[in-house]
């Protein structure tokens, strides 16, 4: 009896193994990483923004890509587990899908604790709101952000209500740019429509000390800066909270 006893009891153990990882392997399938939103060992999360932000059509398979479907429910689950009291955000981004880069945006700038993004070899295009959506934003010295207006791949009819359609959804972008940092509107549209700082396209190529100065972003810094400040504003949230 002892002998069915334990052979049930390893089989099930055996079953409860693959159960976990199957799990594991899904997790790293849908969202690129083994944890989401859990912090045992830390009380900040991480998450990266890397590539090309994909939206409502799938990229090729050879695309280095983020998935906007994957993110917000991880943004999520950073602002409902306890445990998690400041989030990091790492962009390396091309730009991508519009409408999935402004609802990052608002996801980020929507959640009650305290977020950081730092921008490492580029946050171009969407990527700027994504990295101006944080409460405290760094750029290393070397990371470029290119600003340049919007624009419409495929077909595009040729009526009016087409540019009307394209100049609001710019608007929706700048809007919430200027919000979001210290730039002057008037200077954001300067770097957007300049010309001839990009060979193929207006706009213009901000290199990271640049971005601080026209009040883009907040600071220059990697890691260790963006940490230092995370814990500062995770510390004042605390005391204000106890007041």
């Amino acid at each position: 009896m002892d002998k069915e006893s334990s052979k049930q009891d390893d089989q099930n153990q055996s079953q409860d193994e693959q159960n976990n990882d199957s799990s594991l392997v899904q997790k790293i399938q849908q969202l690129g990483q083994s944890n989401v939103a859990q912090a045992p060992d830390s009380n900040i999360h991480v998450i990266s923004i890397i590539g090309q932000i994909e939206g409502h059509m799938q990229l090729p398979a050879q695309n280095k890509t983020t998935k906007y479907e994957h993110m917000l429910p991880q943004l999520i689950s950073v602002e409902q587990n306890p445990e998690i009291e400041g989030l990091i955000v790492l962009l390396n981004t091309i730009g991508g899908d519009v409408e999935a880069g402004l609802a990052l945006s608002e996801m980020i700038a929507s959640v009650s604790k305290p977020v950081v993004s730092i921008v490492l070899g580029g946050g171009h295009s969407i990527g700027v709101p994504i990295a101006v959506a944080a409460d405290y934003s760094y750029v290393v010295p070397t990371a470029t952000m290119t600003v340049h207006p919007i624009r419409l791949n495929g077909q595009v009819i040729g009526v009016p209500q087409t540019f009307e359609y394209i100049d609001k959804m710019q608007e929706r972008v700048v809007n919430f740019v200027v919000q979001h940092s210290n730039i002057e509107e008037d200077k954001f549209n300067e770097l957007m429509f300049a010309r001839g700082n990009l060979t193929r396209d207006i706009g213009t190529n901000v290199v990271g000390t640049d971005a601080v100065e026209y009040g883009l972003i907040d600071g220059i810094g990697g890691v260790g800066q963006a940490t230092v400040k995370l814990n500062e504003m995770i510390k004042d949230k605390k005391t204000s909270e106890s007041e």
